[in-house]
This record gives C-alpha cells, sequence and structure tokens, in this order.
C-alpha cells in the first residue's frame, strides 16, 4: 500500500486567546483563520477534521514531492499571516480579542505512512498508528511557536536533507520519546518577516470636507464598549434600527474596515461599507458609506461615543451627504431631510432603549 500524507495546520496560543478575550470575536478571529488555511490548500488535500484550533488534512495514497510540500507549507504560512495583517491594519473594534490577534502564530506537523479508515456517521477518516505519531508530534521540544515540523520518515520519503537550507527554511534535527518510542523529525522555525505577504487593500480614515448636514447626540447608561459592540456587530442592527426587511452580511466575519453589508427595504438592496474617520483620543467610532440611495450622490454616517463613566457615555450620531443635482439639493431640502432626521432621533431612541433593558 502508498504512503499517505497527513497534515497539521495548528494555531499557537489559542487556548490563551480563547481563555483570555471576549469569546463571541475570539471564536470569529480562529474560524477566519482556519478558514483561510483551508482556502489556501494547493495540494488537493483532503479535510478530515476541524479539530479546535487545528486542521487535519490528508492526501490518501501520495505524498507531493519536495518541492511540492514545501511550497504548500509556504503557501499556508502566508495566508495565515496575510490574514493577521489584515485583522490588525483594518481593525475598528477596542475589544481585547480583535487588538491581540496578530499574536497568534502557526506550526505545521507533516508526517506520512500507510494508512486505514474507519467511519463514523457517515464520515470517512484516516486512522491508525501513524495518525496518532502526526498527532503526537504535535507535543514537541521545538523552542517556538512558529514553525513546521517533518517526520524523518516524510522527510526520506521526499529526500528532504536533514540540513536543508533556504531563504525561509533553515531545518535542524528534533526528536521526541511518546509512550517509550522515539519519534525523529526535522524542524525550520518560520521568520514571518521573510515572508511575501499578500498585498493589502489599504482603508484609509474619511477625511470629509464639510461638518455634518444633522447631529444628534444623547448620554447612554451604558459602557462605551458595550455600546460599540451593540452599533458595529450587524447581528444586534434589528434591535435598534426600523424598516429593514433584512439585514445580508458574512455572519462568520469580524465586521472592520471595508466590511460590506447590504440592508434589503421594501425590496430594495442598500449597500453599505464600514469606514472610520478621526476623532480625539479614547473615543470609539464607527460609521458607514453608502451611495445607493438615489437621492443622494454619497452618503455617511458616524456613531461616535465617548466614555462619561464605567457604565456611562455620550453617544452622537452624524449624518453627511452630498449631492451636486439642484433638484436633488431642492428635495433633500423639501422632503429628505426632515424624513432623515425623525430616522436619526428613533435610531437614537431605540439605542437607549436597548441599552436599558440589557
Amino acid at each position: 500500500m502508498a504512503n499517505s500524507l497527513l497534515f497539521i495546520p495548528d494555531i499557537s496560543g489559542f487556548t490563551e486567546f480563547i481563555q483570555t478575550t471576549e469569546v463571541e470575536h475570539s471564536q470569529h478571529v480562529i474560524a477566519e483563520l482556519l478558514e483561510v488555511l483551508i482556502q489556501s490548500n494547493t495540494e488537493e488535500l483532503q479535510l478530515a477534521e476541524v479539530e479546535g484550533d487545528a486542521l487535519f488534512f490528508y492526501k490518501e495514497g501520495e505524498v507531493p514531492s519536495q518541492e511540492r510540500l514545501l511550497a504548500q507549507i509556504e503557501s499556508m504560512f502566508i495566508a495565515f499571516y496575510s490574514h493577521l495583517k489584515l485583522l490588525k491594519e483594518n481593525r475598528i473594534c477596542p475589544c481585547n480579542a480583535c487588538a491581540t490577534a496578530p499574536n497568534l502564530q502557526l506550526k505545521i506537523i507533516a508526517h506520512c505512512g500507510e494508512i486505514q479508515f474507519i467511519e463514523v456517521q457517515r464520515n470517512r477518516k484516516p486512522f491508525g498508528k501513524e495518525v496518532i505519531e502526526a498527532h503526537r508530534m504535535l507535543k514537541n521540544s521545538v523552542d517556538s511557536d512558529n514553525y513546521v515540523l517533518i517526520s524523518k520518515s516524510l522527510a526520506s520519503e521526499i529526500g528532504l536533507p536533514i540540513y536543508y537550507y533556504s531563504k525561509l527554511f533553515k531545518f535542524r534535527e528534533g526528536v521526541n520519546i511518546y509512550d517509550s518510542k522515539e519519534l525523529t523529525y526535522i524542524y525550520a522555525v518560520i521568520n514571518s518577516e521573510l515572508l511575501q505577504l499578500k498585498p493589502l487593500r489599504s482603508i484609509e480614515k474619511v477625511i470629509l470636507p464639510n461638518p455634518p448636514n444633522l447631529t444628534y447626540s444623547k448620554n447612554i447608561e451604558l459602557s462605551a464598549e458595550k455600546l460599540y459592540e451593540y452599533i458595529s456587530n450587524f447581528k444586534y442592527r434589528y434591535l435598534w434600527v426600523n424598516g429593514v426587511d433584512k439585514f445580508e452580511y458574512n455572519e462568520n466575519e469580524i465586521n472592520r474596515k471595508g466590511t460590506e453589508h447590504i440592508c434589503v427595504i421594501k425590496e430594495k438592496h442598500l449597500d453599505f461599507t464600514t469606514v472610520v474617520k478621526e476623532v480625539k483620543k479614547g473615543q470609539l467610532i464607527y460609521g458607514e458609506f453608502t451611495k445607493s440611495p438615489p437621492i443622494v450622490d454619497t452618503f455617511y454616517q458616524f456613531y461616535t461615543i465617548t466614555p462619561l463613566s464605567k457604565e456611562k457615555s455620550n453617544l452622537k450620531i452624524e449624518t453627511y451627504w452630498f449631492v451636486t443635482s439642484p433638484i436633488k439639493k431642492i428635495i433633500i431640502f423639501l422632503i429628505a431631510k426632515r424624513k432623515i432626521n425623525k430616522t436619526v432621533i428613533q435610531t437614537m431612541e431605540n439605542i437607549i432603549k436597548l441599552a436599558s433593558i440589557t
């Protein structure tokens, strides 16, 4: 029987990250990173299981060549660190999970051997001694949390020298004993600064030439962080926004600069993009931008939160619109401005009511 590849990318720092940060956002961060790793699978590896902070892949009856295996490993590290950079650069959320996500790291374990399969609830999964060995090598004596570890048997299979050296990989030998059996391997600590990360679309803070067309401010009995979560997390929108039939957004992604969502109102789809602008130190800012309403060319709405005490904040809603057509300007002056103002006041009342019951 031909050897099969066993391949396990594992997120380092997962346990501490989950235990010391906000549960919901930490779950989203890990889910996003696991999805990114799955999408960076260039070798048509089969996903056997998602194991919390790790993915268990295999390639039945085939072991990729040395060049292909190292390219797959590099591809996953590039995808992982490119996404961490995205989380860092486009972050809007002040929570600890979003702030510390860039500290996560990645390790990859690769092994090979003959494998068998078992079927559990119609799911076919690899089984056997080599599967156990691959998972045991996750616990090793490598003095790093950011590395690739390749078993000696796999290195021999693909002709990878013990001290293989390249710009990214500088392998050395290691050994650990598991259940009285010695398992040898080679490993390379990965310097993330050497990775050719994917280009990041830069999303700058919005600078508006004019003061807001409408401003409305109220004090709210809620902490700044909790208030920000209610406003920026799309799953809470239905609690304080009236007149929307449906919100369409990626439920597995944390809202950040450039995030898009759709408001469906009477079968009309309004496209919004998350933006921010400059505020004073200590304030929190969330904003949205759209070109969808036909009455305006561009429309911005910002929510600025100023902490007043541990459980009290000031919320200021600022609305900007830009119109070039004289006819549209007249319509806004006669009709739309009052409607927008009424909507803003209702929004504020809804948020105050939400704060009072939570």
